[in-house]
């Protein structure tokens, strides 16, 4: 990497660029700059392949995988700067013990309500309140699985464009559209689009198995710690439970999430493939 042309070698931690970066790990300065952080090849990859611009990228100096030079040689073709950085200043933009060589900045999609595509009869869901990145990611990662069309994020308290979000979703976050909206207007863009919610509820009388998953759908998921508020319990919208026969009273919401997709996708069969899967 240190003989590739382009930006200068990045040596220090302290660097300008390595700061900058750091900053985006900040969800105010991710929102101020419309730019968040993706560590990892595959994750990389999957965003480049969604169609997302790619600012930057900072890749180990000492690489020799070749998998990782030919990736900074096609980061480099799609207009981004791609910076051979020394070992200890990566390590400090990485996550966790995961160290793959690649951490890049990239723009924040946006999609907005009124912009969404949606098929005849989506598979939609809607979480709303989640509030630990991590299992935001793991919904995206099974709302990819299960071919859902779009994840729609409701009053959340994290962000789906946390970079710890993006890496627990393997970078299928960049595979469908990603929406954050207030509770108040997901319902109304749900109801004026006849999408039918189902909303998971603890105390509700049917169960996920006996519910009709077919047709338009919205599955609807509320946070760890103080599940769906009041506008997802009128009696126009559809509450199944799953039944818990054990000491707790509900599964975490990324486990429940994937139970409630597979079984809307075994009742629905498999899904249309996407334009450009």
């Amino acid at each position: 990497m240190s003989g590739s042309p382009g930006p200068p070698r990045i040596e220090s931690a302290r660097n300008p660029r390595i700061r900058a970066a750091l900053e985006l790990r900040d969800r105010r300065a991710r929102d101020r700059a419309g730019l968040t952080l993706v560590d990892g090849l595959r994750e990389v990859g999957r965003a480049l392949d969604g169609g997302v611009a790619i600012v930057e990228a900072f890749i180990d100096e000492a690489a020799t995988d070749v998998a990782i030079t030919a990736f900074a040689a096609r980061l480099s073709a799609a207009g981004a700067r791609v910076h051979p950085t020394a070992g200890p200043a990566l390590d400090r933009l990485g996550f966790g013990d995961r160290t793959e060589g690649i951490v890049a900045v990239v723009r924040t999609p946006s999609t907005t309500l009124a912009g969404l595509a949606l098929p005849d009869d989506p598979l939609i869901v809607v979480l709303e309140g989640v509030e630990k990145p991590g299992n935001l990611g793991a919904v995206l990662r099974s709302a990819d699985g299960a071919g859902a069309d779009a994840v729609l994020v409701a009053d959340p308290t994290t962000d789906p464009w946390n970079p710890n979000a993006i890496r627990a979703s393997l970078g299928t976050i960049f595979g469908r559209p990603v929406v954050t909206a207030t509770s108040t207007d997901v319902l109304a863009f749900l109801r004026a689009h006849g999408i039918r919610p189902v909303a998971a509820i603890v105390e509700a009388s049917e169960a996920y198995t006996d519910a009709n998953l077919d047709g338009p759908l919205a599955l609807i998921l509320g946070s760890e710690a103080e599940g769906l508020g009041p506008m997802w319990r009128a009696d126009d919208i559809e509450r199944v439970h799953l039944p818990m026969h054990g000491l707790a009273d509900s599964l975490n919401v990324s486990v429940a999430a994937a139970i409630l997709l597979y079984e809307a996708r075994r009742q629905r069969g498999a899904p249309r493939r996407r334009p450009g899967a």
